[in-house]
């Protein structure tokens, strides 16, 4: 693995495809090492998949605040942001590629996989990336997600010689 960014005094670690640093706290709460930030994003999205909308509300601050840049809509508290997952509208699926946590900053980042279906019956399943931004307090728990869903599309043509599809 090549050398720590320049300025990072803790540890880098991968783990399968996912990459977070591991950094020690002095005098912080027990909620906010980069095991335990790391650990609230796995729950997170883990409840938020098996639909345990009290294990979910759990990860969260009472007043979070949840923030889509690309549609300007904001969710404030803990209840509105429940009744705005358990409201989505049609099924949903996550897979979890990559968390990355900084205890220091008390801020994770996830990159997740959606398959989405529609509301109607036979409605085939449409994949989507999206990145997530968090921000805890000192006791662990999310006080903000910001999300990203990027739309994929197709490469200007040119540098084929250059790059590799995946």
């Amino acid at each position: 693995m090549g050398a720590a960014p320049r300025g990072f005094s803790g540890r880098l670690s991968v783990v399968g495809p996912t990459l977070f640093l591991m950094t020690e706290m002095t005098g912080s709460g027990s909620g906010t090492t980069t095991a335990a930030l790391r650990g609230a994003v796995e729950t997170y999205w883990s409840t938020a998949e098996a639909r345990d909308w009290d294990g979910f509300g759990a990860t969260l601050a009472e007043d979070v605040v949840y923030e889509l840049p690309q549609t300007r809509e904001r969710i404030l508290g803990r209840e509105r942001y429940l009744r705005f997952n358990q409201e989505y509208p049609g099924d949903w699926h996550v897979r979890v590629e990559r968390i990355v946590a900084d205890a220091e900053g008390r801020q994770a980042a996830a990159r997740t996989g959606f398959t989405v279906t529609g509301d109607q019956e036979g409605d085939p399943g449409e994949e989507l990336d999206a990145i997530h931004f968090f921000t805890f307090d000192e006791e662990g728990l999310i006080t903000g997600v910001t999300d990203f869903w990027p739309e994929s599309y197709e490469p200007p043509a040119g540098r084929e010689h250059l790059v590799e599809r995946y």
